[in-house]
This record gives structure tokens, sequence and C-alpha cells, in this order.
């Protein structure tokens, strides 16, 4: 079962290695590295507490992706260790590199998912464009570390799911709490 994931997660990232072009690799680079350690969601948490509508979903996002950050990089992570694809994929190139060895899951992916759930959970009813804006933001994030070669397909989904796992947990700790 594992070899054939492994299979699959390897054809995936090869084929992306085929539609790499001048034009998009600096533009995916860019966005890839606004995520590093979250940043462009712990921004945009952080700028939505300056605003009172906002404020519940900034506060509850950073809870989210600091869960998030515990259960990727502390505990699965190490506990996984499964190595980075371009040590084990024959012909892969990352176009960026990063110093953590361990794949599995992606904590780009999980931050991405962490905020972009909770801000569709806790915005106001009438931000649906921002909301849907963020949810394809994070999907983005995800591509965006396939297409750079540091993660598998699988990663990114374990990410994805990890982070709406916690905003899930976040979200309804916040509904016991009210």
């Amino acid at each position: 079962m594992l070899g054939a994931l492994q299979s699959v997660d390897e054809g995936i990232l090869l084929a992306l290695q085929a539609v790499h072009s001048d034009f998009l690799d600096p533009l995916v680079e860019a966005y890839t590295c606004t995520g590093n350690a979250g940043m462009i969601w712990i921004l945009l948490s952080l700028a939505m507490l300056c605003y009172q509508p906002t404020r519940r979903a900034g506060v509850l996002a950073l809870c989210a992706m600091a869960l998030g950050l515990v259960c990727t990089n502390m505990i699965l992570k190490p506990l996984v260790a499964r190595p980075r694809p371009w040590l084990d994929v024959a012909g892969l190139v990352p176009l960026i590199q990063e110093p953590d060895p361990n794949s599995f899951p992606s904590g780009h992916t999980c931050a991405a998912f962490a905020a972009a759930v909770i801000f569709w959970r806790a915005l106001p009813e009438s931000w649906v464009g921002t909301k849907a804006l963020t949810l394809t933001m994070a999907f983005l994030m995800g591509l965006s570390r396939l297409y750079v070669g540091v993660h598998y397909p699988s990663d990114v989904v374990a990410g994805a799911l990890v982070g709406y796992a916690c905003a899930w947990s976040v979200w309804h700790v916040y509904l016991l709490r009210r």
C-alpha cells in the first residue's frame, strides 16, 4: 500500500517538474516563500485584530495555526521522519531549499488551511469573497509546495487535513467557551 502511494506521489511530482517555466517558476517560488513560518497567514490574522468585526477570526486563526505548528513540526514530522522528495526521487530538482529534512506533513499547507478554515467560519457572512479567496490561497499554497518539489502530494493532503482538524478543534473550543 505504501509502495503504491509512493509511486503515485513520485509520478505526480515528476509530471509537475515537466511543466516548469521561466515565467511560472519565480512566481511560485515567491508565493511559497510567503508561507515560510506561516508568515502570510500570521500577518493576515494580525491585521484582522485591528478591526472589530474581524478580531475573532484573527485570534482564532492564530490559535489554530499554533496548534497546527505543534501537530506538524513538533509531533508528526519528527515521528514520521519522511525524507524530502529530492532525497528519494531520481530526477527531481527542487526550486528552493528547505532546511528541515522531514517532509510529512506539509507545515505550509497546514498553516494555510488552519487559517483559511477559521476565516471561513469566523469572518462576517458578508465577507464571502474574502473567505473564498483565502481558501483558494490555501489550496494554491499546497500546490506551490508540490511545484517547487519540497513535498509529496500525500504530505500536502495530510497538511491540509491537519490544518482543517486544528481549525475545527479551535472553533469548537471557542463555541464551548462562549
